[in-house]
C-alpha cells in the first residue's frame, strides 16, 4: 500500500536476515511468536544451553512450531562448546538430531579452540546442516585485531558456513561493540570492506545497535540476537516506519518533510 518502502526479500532470504534468540519460552509463546512474526524471522536460536535444561518435550514442540513457519532452528553455540571440551561432539549431534534441528551454530566464544579444528567441525557439519559460525569472544578482555576477524570469517565461510556471526552476546557489550554498547565503527567498516555484508549476521540486541546498523548498511542488513518481542518492531525500523529510521530510505524529494 505504501510507496517508497525499501525492497524486502521474502524467505528464504539472502540478505535482511533476522535471527531471534529464544531463551526458554514456552510453546504458547512460540505459537504467538510464529503467528505474529514468523514471516519476518529467518533463524531461531535456542540460546546457550536452554535447549538442554528445558523440558525436552517442550523444546521439540517449539522446534516443530518454528520450522512449520519456515524458520531455521539451531541450538546456541555455547552448548556445542560445552560438548567439544568434553569430547562429546557425537553426543551433541545425537541431541540436536533428536530435537529435529536443521541448522547448527559453531562458535568458540568461551573456549580456546584451534581455528583449523573449528573449520574442520564446520566442514563436517555443513554436509548435513545449515551452518552459522560465530567469530569473537564472550570475554571482554579478549581483543581481536580487524585482520583476525576478517581472516576467521573468510576461513569459516570457505569451510561451509552459510553466514558468519559477529559476536556481541545478549548484552551487546563485547566483540563488535565497546563496553558501553556502542558499535566499534572502525572494526565493522573494515570487516565489510573485505567480507560481503550479505554473509555476516551482526548481533544487535539493543534498539540503538539495530538503528546504527540499518543506517550504516541499509534495511537489508542481517541482524541477530533479537528478542522475540522485538521482531516486529525491528521490521518497522528496517522499513522506515519508526522515527529512528523514518527518512533513511525516502527519496530526495520527500526529505523536505524532515524536521
Amino acid at each position: 500500500m505504501l510507496f517508497n518502502l525499501p525492497d524486502r526479500e521474502i524467505k528464504p532470504r539472502r540478505s535482511g536476515v533476522t535471527m531471534v534468540m529464544d531463551k526458554g519460552t514456552g510453546t504458547r509463546q512460540a505459537h504467538d511468536l510464529a503467528e505474529t512474526a514468523g514471516h519476518l524471522i529467518d533463524f531461531l536460536k535456542l540460546g546457550f544451553g536452554t535447549s538442554y535444561v528445558g523440558n525436552i518435550t517442550t523444546v521439540k514442540e517449539k522446534v516443530r512450531i518454528y520450522q512449520e513457519n519456515d524458520i531455521k532452528v539451531y541450538v546456541g553455540g555455547t552448548f556445542l562448546e560445552a560438548c567439544i571440551v568434553r569430547g562429546q561432539l557425537d553426543e551433541y549431534l545425537s541431541f540436536i538430531d533428536g530435537l529435529g534441528c536443521d541448522s547448527v551454530e559453531v562458535s568458540d566464544g568461551c573456549i580456546k579452540l584451534p581455528h583449523e579444528e573449528k573449520c574442520g567441525i564446520i566442514q563436517r557439519l555443513a554436509k548435513e546442516f545449515t551452518v552459522v559460525s560465530e567469530v569473537g569472544a564472550k570475554a571482554d578482555n579478549v581483543h581481536l585485531e580487524p585482520v583476525e576477524w576478517i581472516t576467521a570469517m573468510q576461513s569459516e565461510l570457505d569451510a561451509g558456513s552459510s553466514f558468519v556471526i559477529g559476536e556481541a552476546r545478549e548484552s551487546g557489550t563485547v566483540g563488535i561493540y565497546e563496553k558501553n554498547g556502542c558499535a566499534d565503527d572502525a572494526l565493522i567498516r573494515e570487516i565489510v570492506s573485505h567480507i560481503s555484508p550479505e554473509k555476516v549476521i551482526w548481533e544487535a540486541p539493543l534498539k540503538s545497535q539495530q538503528v546504527w546498523f540499518i543506517k550504516l548498511l541499509g534495511p537489508g542488513v542481517n541482524l541477530g540476537n533479537i528478542a522475540p518481542a522485538e521482531a516486529v518492531a525491528l521490521e518497522t525500523l528496517r522499513l522506515g516506519l519508526r522515527g529512528d529510521t523514518f527518512f533513511e530510505s525516502l527519496p530526495g524529494h520527500l526529505q523536505k518533510y524532515k524536521l
